[in-house]
């Protein structure tokens, strides 16, 4: 006598079963890491990251998303009253209303110093996710740069009221607006890219970094006029990847002629500096999930 003992909850294989798609994730070599097809595919994530870092950002503050004018105007009251009427730098830029000169050249420096601080962090406070989860590396430093362009954005609105209040009338010229937004970009992303991989190999830069943006903003034409650096030394200044874009936007704003030399000098230093930063974080992306 022999019984049988089936499984009730056990199905019957099906012939017609519809075969399983497995997606294989292999470490790709080379620039292949940098796939933009992958990052297009992910750009919800950096969505997502960089409202969660608006979030965090402003959570449990007083002022809250209000704290992205203060620091710029806050910033140019002080440097105005120093540079401005202490060291009678306001008398020294023709007659031009010092306190929008000095706001057109910390607009386009604060959003870069601020992204390119929040990407060099980007790969090591996001630690614990790059170890458990896969995604293109890159849309950390990418998605930390946009915080910053939306407090720009809000901070933008400022200097429209200060040229109102001090009378400087709005020209054509603010069409190349978006195309200077386009050359600081690329310095901030050639910079925060670059920083970002040298951060989760070296520790030091997360120190490196606060003092070089200290250094680099007196290097960079914010509270003086390109025009005072002595014309012999000029072809150094161009090669900051800051200094035309900020000079050509304070021409603008103030309806000065635009040294198209040199912003295009320094667009094209942010450029070749944004594919030195894109070859080093494929060099070193295999190693970020081990090391970070």
């Amino acid at each position: 006598m022999s019984s049988t003992i089936s499984n009730p909850l056990a199905l019957p294989p099906r012939d017609n079963a519809r075969p399983v798609d497995v997606v294989v994730i292999k470490p790709q070599r080379g620039m292949g890491a940098l796939d933009p097809i992958e990052l297009w595919r992910r750009r919800d994530l950096a969505w997502v990251l960089a409202m969660r870092d608006l979030r965090v950002r402003y959570k449990q503050t007083f002022l809250g998303i209000a704290w992205a004018v203060i620091q710029p105007l806050a910033t140019m009251v002080v440097l105005h009253i120093f540079f401005g009427r202490v060291l009678g730098m306001a008398d020294k830029v023709g007659g031009v209303p010092y306190p929008v000169f000095l706001y057109a050249g910390l607009l386009p420096w604060t959003l870069f110093a601020n992204a390119v601080t929040a990407s060099s962090n980007s790969l090591v406070g996001n630690a614990h996710i790059m170890s458990k989860v896969y995604f293109p590396r890159l849309l950390l430093p990418l998605s930390a740069t946009l915080v910053p362009v939306i407090d720009y954005a809000l901070a933008f609105g400022v200097l429209i009221g200060l040229m109102a209040w001090f009378g400087v009338p709005v020209t054509t010229g603010v069409v190349l607006i978006p195309l200077l937004i386009l050359s600081t970009m690329l310095a901030v992303l050639g910079v925060g890219v670059l920083l970002a991989s040298l951060t989760v190999c070296y520790r030091d830069f997360r120190y490196v970094v606060p003092f070089m943006l200290q250094l680099w903003f007196f290097m960079t034409p914010v509270i003086y006029d390109l025009e005072f650096v002595p014309q012999r030394y000029r072809w150094l200044m161009d090669l900051n990847p800051m200094a035309g874009t900020i000079d050509a936007f304070r021409g603008v704003i103030l309806s000065q002629p635009i040294n198209y030399a040199s912003w295009a000098v320094s667009t094209t230093v942010a450029a070749l500096t944004l594919v030195v930063g894109l070859v080093w974080f494929a060099k070193l992306e295999r190693r970020f999930a081990d090391v970070v």
